[in-house]
Formats: structure tokens, C-alpha cells, sequence
């Protein structure tokens, strides 16, 4: 279902309940899969991808990898091998708080993807971060096991699947 029906159907839930919550529309699109939808996993880093190969190493069975790079400007955390290591092992989607790199090569994959920007610097390999907590971005709390929903109109996150 289009987030814009979602928004409709449960427009109570977003302005008074806060168990549907709307990101703020700073996300670029990428990746073939123009939409997706799925369970979330949650990463905390900061210009350091380590942990996000290490989440995508893992079969994905149609989750969404919300990583929360802090907003980070300066390097990528995401590429096309990740992106493709994304789209083998069954991710639906990747939601980064941060910045993407081989912009064709994660738009030649099946695996949907939304970014602040493109930048061509890779990130640091330090192994620091955390998984599966809280984060905080684009004005939303998203906590692990809540429901990412997102196409070309944006991005919702919900308590529970709707």
C-alpha cells in the first residue's frame, strides 16, 4: 500500500497517537526496489561501515536496516557491493542516516535503498557502533522490531506491521 494511503488510513494514529510516525523528507532514492516495506533492525555507527557489511552478511528475510550515521556528510556507509550483498541475502531495504557511494551500481540492484546524499569517500573499517537499539533521525524514534514503510512519496515507521 502507497504511504500516502497509509497516511490516510491512519491519519489519527499519526497526529495524536504517535504508533505511526512520518520521517522528515531529507531522503534521496536509490536501488531498483522503488518501494519497500519490513521489519526493522536498527545500527548506531558514525563514519564507520563495519557493522553495516557485518548486518548484511546475514540473511535478511525481508528486513529494513535502519542505520543511524548520525547524519554524517563527510563519507559513504553504504555501496553497490553492499547494496548487491543487500539484495542476495534478502533485505527489502536499507534506510541510512548518512551517505551512499556507486550511485549506478545500488541503482542496478534489487534492494531498495534511501540516503541523505551521494558522496565518494568510503568510510572508516573500526568496528564501532551498536545494534539493535533506539535511534533517533528525520524527527522519528525507530526502535528494532517496529515497521519501516517506504516509496517515492517517503518514508513511515509504525509500531507493528499495518
Amino acid at each position: 500500500m502507497p504511504t500516502t494511503d497509509l497516511c490516510d488510513k491512519y491519519y489519527e494514529e499519526i497526529i495524536t497517537g504517535g504508533t505511526v510516525r512520518v520521517l522528515a523528507p531529507a531522503f534521496q532514492v536509490y536501488g531498483k526496489r522503488r518501494s519497500f516495506s519490513g521489519p526493522v533492525t536498527t545500527l548506531k555507527v558514525f563514519e564507520d561501515n563495519s557493522l553495516v557489511r557485518a548486518a548484511l552478511e546475514q540473511q535478511g528475510d525481508g528486513k529494513v536496516l535502519v542505520v543511524d550515521g548520525g547524519g554524517s556528510l563527510r563519507c559513504a556507509l553504504l555501496g553497490g557491493n553492499l547494496a548487491a550483498m543487500a539484495s542476495t541475502n534478502g533485505w527489502a531495504g536499507i534506510l541510512v542516516n548518512g551517505c551512499v557511494r556507486d550511485v549506478e551500481e545500488i541503482n542496478a540492484v534489487e534492494v531498495g535503498v534511501r540516503a541523505l546524499a551521494p558522496h565518494p569517500l568510503k568510510s572508516f573499517k573500526r568496528g564501532q557502533g551498536e545494534k539493535d537499539v533506539a535511534v533517533v533521525f528525520g524527527g522519528v524514534r525507530i526502535l528494532p522490531g517496529e515497521w519501516c514503510y517506504s516509496d517515492i512519496d517517503g518514508i513511515l515507521i509504525a509500531n507493528k506491521k499495518l
